[in-house]
């Protein structure tokens, strides 16, 4: 891989452009476009101040940052259009969201979100519209930016989770509550967002709903007090229930649907991961966390010291430990279940692009990383733990390559990125696994605490509390990719 020098970032707001492009990253008040193949800046915005009516309805003091800028006047959320010809930025603390076009840097658009303020500003699939969800769950709001008209849908559950387009984009499903009662709407896209189906669900505390990749059903799960999760259908009729038994005590932390949309991922806070199957909505089969590493699977270890050995400029192969005589034992952290938010359960699911590997990581392991292995559909339906990947920090974050099916990168807030692949040729011209550590070759320190893939799936960016930077893949010519 090929690095790119450091540049400055607040927020964690970088991105590449859907078209690969374009980076998109954010400094204070100010929107930076970068080229790609040059990182050279192409385009710079900064978000102006609010009228004097948004002034008067935030009423807030703030101090001011080395820059001059109230922090509070920062961007908040930033992000592409669908076709990369938009971009918006947003100060949620003022209440306030630009829109710039790329091509144009003197044609912008601005809504002011006026006295329901700001919590969250994002595009709709169609790259036309931009959701706008207001404090306290009074309202999200619909801005087209053909029209300039508005549509106003009251009382979203959660402006985070609680809502998810169909993935033809015709559907927008967000989850309401309505004279303290969960109830869920469904809205024609197509049609200026119109209220297409509306009706009640049965749970009592909706934390979280999941859309089927299919778009024919909705998974939704109560809170962290009762494990039990609902499938319905958009029409609103209940397909499915399923709730363990025995009880594990707590509710659903994740889930996540098969690419296929025949399975969907369920887990709680006891460690168990429970897939279960599209037509009777029971467990198929159920992972279970363990200490031991059952025969078959390989573990792979990062090697100690390697950073300080190569001086943060190589990269070297994990070690693998799958030859070793006997059974392989990873170290778990004991949750007390009596403390709130126990350190428990599985922090991450994530299907690869294919469906035939799961990764899951277990908040009580938190160096660890579990690859389950899925058999294709004319094998018998009995998943198996593939791989485990054991590093010396936890890790924060892990993401699958968005274009190839076995391929992932991973960071543990060292100065390092982690990848596996299942497509590396081996002396014997087979396809075999590989996983590497390797070094960011930084002049500066630099801790890789979130990484983003490009759309191509050839560049990653590597974000660090302040500072980001670029790492492509070279082609066997020596060329970027």
């Amino acid at each position: 891989m090929d690095f790119t020098e450091i540049y400055k970032q607040s927020g964690n707001l970088v991105s590449f452009s859907p078209g690969a492009h374009f980076i998109l990253n954010v400094v204070e008040n100010t929107l930076i476009i970068r080229r790609t193949d040059t990182l050279q800046i192409a385009r710079t915005w900064t978000i102006t101040a609010p009228s004097s009516t948004a002034n008067i309805l935030s009423n807030s003091k703030s101090t001011s940052s080395n820059s001059g800028v109230s922090p509070e006047g920062w961007i908040s959320h930033a992000g592409w259009s669908c076709d990369s010809e938009y971009l918006l930025a947003a100060s949620a603390k003022k209440g306030i969201v630009e829109v710039f076009k790329l091509r144009d840097e003197n044609r912008n658009a601005r809504i002011e979100a006026g006295v329901e303020g700001l919590v969250k500003a994002e595009w709709a699939p169609d790259g036309r519209h931009i959701l706008c969800f207001s404090q306290w769950g009074l309202r999200v709001t619909i801005w087209s930016l053909v029209t300039g008209d508005a549509t106003y849908i009251q009382f979203p559950i959660h402006p985070d989770r609680g809502y998810a387009f169909r993935s033809d984009s015709r559907y927008f499903v967000l989850a309401e509550r309505h004279r303290s009662k969960d109830a869920m709407g469904v809205y024609d896209t197509t049609d200026c967002y119109k209220l297409v189906r509306h009706f009640p669900v049965p749970t009592s505390n909706l934390s979280s709903l999941a859309l089927s990749p299919t778009g024919n059903h909705v998974a939704i799960w109560e809170g962290i007090l009762e494990y039990k999760l609902y499938i319905l259908s958009l029409a609103g009729d209940v397909q499915g229930t399923f709730s363990p038994k025995p009880n594990p005590g707590f509710g659903v932390r994740n889930a996540a649907w098969h690419p296929t949309g025949l399975f969907l991922a369920v887990a709680g806070w006891d460690d168990k991961i429970h897939i279960l199957d599209g037509l009777t909505w029971s467990a198929a089969a159920t992972l279970e966390l363990s200490s031991k590493i059952p025969v078959g699977a390989t573990l792979w270890r990062e090697p100690s010291n390697w950073l300080e050995t190569t001086q943060g400029r190589g990269f070297l192969t994990l070690k693998l430990d799958e030859r070793l005589q006997g059974p392989q034992t990873i170290s778990l952290q004991r949750a007390d279940p009596t403390k709130p938010n126990p350190k428990s359960g599985a922090v991450q699911l994530e299907w690869n692009k294919t469906g035939t590997l799961l990764l899951v990581r277990f908040e009580n392991c938190p160096t660890v990383v579990h690859l389950y292995d899925f058999p294709a559909s004319s094998d018998p339906f009995v998943p198996r733990l593939r791989c485990v990947f054991q590093h010396s920090k936890p890790v924060l974050h892990a993401q699958w390559n968005p274009v190839r099916k076995g391929s992932f990168a991973l960071c543990s807030g060292s100065g390092s990125i982690y990848t596996w692949s299942d497509e590396w040729i081996g002396e014997n011209g087979v396809e075999e696994d590989m996983a590497e550590c390797i070094g960011v070759p930084a002049n500066t320190k630099f801790e890789t605490r979130s990484i983003k893939w490009a759309p191509d799936g050839k560049g990653l960016v590597l974000l660090d509390k302040e500072v980001f930077c670029c790492a492509f893949e070279v082609e066997e010519d020596g060329t970027e990719s």
